[in-house]
């Protein structure tokens, strides 16, 4: 019985020999605000079209040691109503990997890839919940193609470096 997969007691097993893992050791909160700069004016009723939200996204790495990585997910955004500010919202939901065999051609693309991707659902639920508390209905923010996001910084910073794709 103690080789089974499930004898860790999590039931995913330990990883076996050199396979590539990706362990997160912590997540947390590392800065969180919530504007609602209109209110109780912003609560009411409004007439016409909903509102036009805005959303922002970013990632940022750190490396703490060989194996060990800070992967911040930040998460900027707010809806407006005929040119009145109805909420804003700025998170930074971070936490820290254990990036484990992974080749070093790959090590970039899954910090900047893989771990946001672990992150986005709690950073998301952070979100709906403090928008349903400004008074308003929950946000809930799309899934994010973090592979797309992690394309178009590469191509800004080879722009960036006048790489090939400087004009």
């Amino acid at each position: 019985m103690a080789d089974s997969p499930a004898a860790n007691g999590n039931g995913g097993g330990m990883p076996q020999g050199d396979a590539p893992t990706i362990n997160a050791l912590a997540q947390y909160v590392k800065d969180l605000s919530f504007e609602n700069p209109n209110a109780p004016r912003s609560l009411q009723p409004k007439e016409g079209q909903g509102p036009q939200i805005n959303i922002q996204v970013n990632v940022n790495a750190q490396q703490l040691s060989e194996t060990d990585f800070e992967v911040e997910l930040t998460l900027d955004g707010g809806a407006k109503m005929q040119n009145e500010t109805l909420f804003a919202f700025d998170v930074k939901y971070a936490g820290v990997f254990r990036m484990l065999n992974i080749p070093q051609d790959q090590l970039h693309p899954a910090v900047m890839i893989e771990c946001p991707r672990l992150l986005f659902p709690f950073a998301r639920q952070i979100v709906a919940e403090s928008v349903r508390n400004g008074g308003f209905p929950p946000l809930y923010i799309d899934p994010i193609d973090f592979v797309g996001l992690y394309r178009q910084k590469m191509m800004e910073a080879q722009e960036g470096q006048g790489g090939p794709l400087a004009s």
